[in-house]
Parts: C-alpha cells; sequence; structure tokens
C-alpha cells in the first residue's frame, strides 16, 4: 500500500519532473507511478492515458496512475532498475531494451522470425507469450497478459543506403541494450554500440555513430529523418513492449483493483496495437514527404550471413531445445 509519505514524495517529484496530468480531488488511496521511453505523441502515451482515466473513474478514484513519458524516470536500464526495486510501479519494457534484466525475452526479437504483426501476435498472445510473462516472475515482476506494440525495425542511414548485408561491414550503429539485437549486428560484420533512445538524436547528428534501427513510428515521432537520408526496410526484428509491475506493488492492490487495470491496460494493449499497424502503414510516405529515401535490400544476404555467422546456432543453445520449439511452431524453421 502506498503511504501518504510516499504519496507526497511522489507528487514532489512529478511535480519537478513536470508531470501534468489531472488526479482526484482528494488524494487516492493507491497511487502508481508508470515510466516509459516513448515521446507523448506515441501511442503507447496517448492510450496509457486513456487507460489511466478509465482505472481511476472505475475505482471511484482509490487508484491513481500518474504516466512519465520520454525518459522522464531515467534511461530504459534505468526504469528496469527502479521497478524492479519499487521506485516506480508501472514500467513499458521494451523487449528490445530489458533484455539484460530478463534474457529470455530476446527469443521474442528472434532475427527474421514473423513475416508480419500478425504472426507475431498469435506467437506473443500464445505458448511463447505465456513463457516470457514466467520468465519475469524470477526478477520480482508481474507481467501484464497483453503486450503493446512497437513494430517491426528498419535500419537509417546518413552515408549511403543498405542494399545488402554486405553493406554493414564495420558499420557503426546504435542498438538497443539487447543481447539479441547486439549479437545480430555483430553476425552481420556492423560495428554495434548501445545508447539510451533519448541520446540518439545528437549521436546521429555529430555522427557519434552513422545508422540505426527502429520503428517506423519511432522514426517519425523522434525525427530522426531530419539526421538521417536513407531506410532500409529490413524487417529484421518485431519488437514489443511487457508491461510489468513491481510485484509487491501489485500485490498491496485489492483483487478487485487489480482487475480493473489488468482490464484497462489490456484493452488499451489490444488498441495500441491497431494504432500502431495503421501508423506504420502511412508513415512511410509521411517520411518521403519530408526527404528520407526508402529502400528494400535483399533479405537473403542477411538470413545467410546470419545462419553463417552461427547465430540462430546460439541463441538455439542459449535458449535451450524446447523453448526453440515453441517459438519454431509459429516461425518456422530458423536455425
Amino acid at each position: 500500500m502506498v503511504t501518504r509519505r510516499k504519496l507526497l514524495k511522489t507528487s514532489m517529484a512529478a511535480t519537478a519532473l513536470g508531470w501534468c496530468g489531472t488526479g482526484p480531488a482528494r488524494a487516492a488511496e493507491f497511487t502508481l507511478k508508470w515510466g516509459h521511453s516513448m515521446p507523448t505523441t506515441h501511442s503507447v502515451n496517448l492510450r496509457g492515458n486513456e487507460a489511466i482515466e478509465k482505472i481511476l473513474k472505475e475505482t471511484s478514484g482509490r487508484v491513481e496512475v500518474r504516466i512519465f513519458p520520454d525518459n522522464q524516470l531515467g534511461g530504459d536500464n534505468d526504469m528496469s532498475a527502479q521497478v524492479r526495486s519499487g521506485g516506480i510501479d508501472l514500467y513499458s519494457a521494451a523487449a528490445t531494451s530489458i533484455g539484460p534484466l530478463v534474457p529470455f525475452v530476446g527469443i521474442t526479437n528472434m532475427a527474421f522470425a514473423f513475416q508480419d504483426s500478425a504472426q507475431a501476435w498469435k506467437a506473443l498472445d500464445g505458448d511463447l507469450g505465456k513463457l516470457v510473462i514466467n520468465a519475469f516472475t524470477k526478477v520480482n515482476l508481474h507481467a501484464f497478459d497483453k503486450m503493446w506494440s512497437n513494430g517491426f525495425r528498419e535500419i537509417t542511414t546518413a552515408p549511403n543506403p543498405i542494399r545488402s548485408a554486405a553493406d554493414l561491414k564495420g558499420f557503426k550503429i546504435r542498438v538497443p541494450t539487447s543481447p539479441v539485437l547486439l549479437s545480430l549486428f555483430r553476425g552481420l560484420g556492423a560495428s554495434p554500440t548501445s545508447m539510451n533512445v533519448s541520446e540518439l538524436y545528437t549521436a546521429l547528428q555529430t555522427r557519434i555513430v552513422d545508422g540505426q534501427e527502429n520503428p517506423l513510428s519511432v522514426i517519425a515521432t523522434r525525427n530522426f529523418n531530419e539526421v538521417q537520408k536513407y531506410c532500409a526496410l529490413t524487417n529484421h526484428v518485431f519488437d514489443s513492449f511487457v508491461m510489468v509491475a513491481n510485484q509487491e506493488s501489485w500485490n498491496s492492490l485489492p483483487a478487485d483493483l487489480q482487475q480493473i487495470v489488468s482490464r484497462n491496460l489490456n484493452a488499451a494493449a489490444l488498441q495500441q496495437r491497431e494504432d500502431a499497424d495503421r501508423m506504420n502503414a502511412s508513415l512511410q510516405k509521411d517520411l518521403e514527404a519530408k526527404g528520407m529515401i526508402f529502400n528494400t535490400p535483399d533479405l537473403g544476404s542477411f538470413r545467410a550471413a546470419l545462419k553463417t555467422a552461427g547465430f540462430y546456432a546460439q541463441w538455439q543453445k542459449t535458449y535451450g531445445d524446447d523453448a526453440w520449439k515453441v517459438l519454431e511452431q509459429y516461425s518456422g524453421s530458423l536455425a
């Protein structure tokens, strides 16, 4: 249960960070802090705010959720540590960012595993998702049933377009702190480095890195097109957000309030998935109108390079044959 002292500290922190949400007339019985890395205009934040309003109303003001977007509470590594320790209560954990804490989640980011979002969601709402949710319990986190969409990741560059895997040899590219993505790009011969996404625009502008990879929604909402000329539509990884809660914080909520919070967050996730699909369908034209040049590279060269590098064999061994079989029930043969 959140004490009045903790509530006061939370309110003071929110004021310092510029949180501008509206709350009930009197202090809520339970106040939950929700951190994520997406900009305020991203569908995760927009649908999240809608869910917050519904939770407040349906609990008659007993549960107030305060959302802090755009890394206001720190980078992904910081928020991963905070939600685990109880410094924050809720965190939209990108699968590509929380891998160091929950390594198993990387299996959902396996290179070229899914052809489209429908195939990916069938896996993540099915047996593969259940394995991932169970993995979070081992680190004192409650994972909600429905994951949110980050979409397929694409590669952007400034100097030259990426037409095949050979163009990535020695290429300085930013990737999240995901062991799978770091391994993926090393297998392609690139020189990957990790940093918080909030620092990425400046890193691209000053050529600390020459390129990056993200879903189109992130490329657009963070204006990477201003410092990147080319975008290769690789769809190399499908990425999602796992909505997690600190286990002790979650356990402090009575069962009836847990049900209201879960129902609304899961419903918002399903709506946000649709938003992401619609947005990604239109974003290429929007970004082209702003001067970004798109191409579809030779994806066969990527898969061949990864197999030669032993990428799939390595990760099959890491995750184990049983988990790999579950993945391949949805993806088909990879290794």
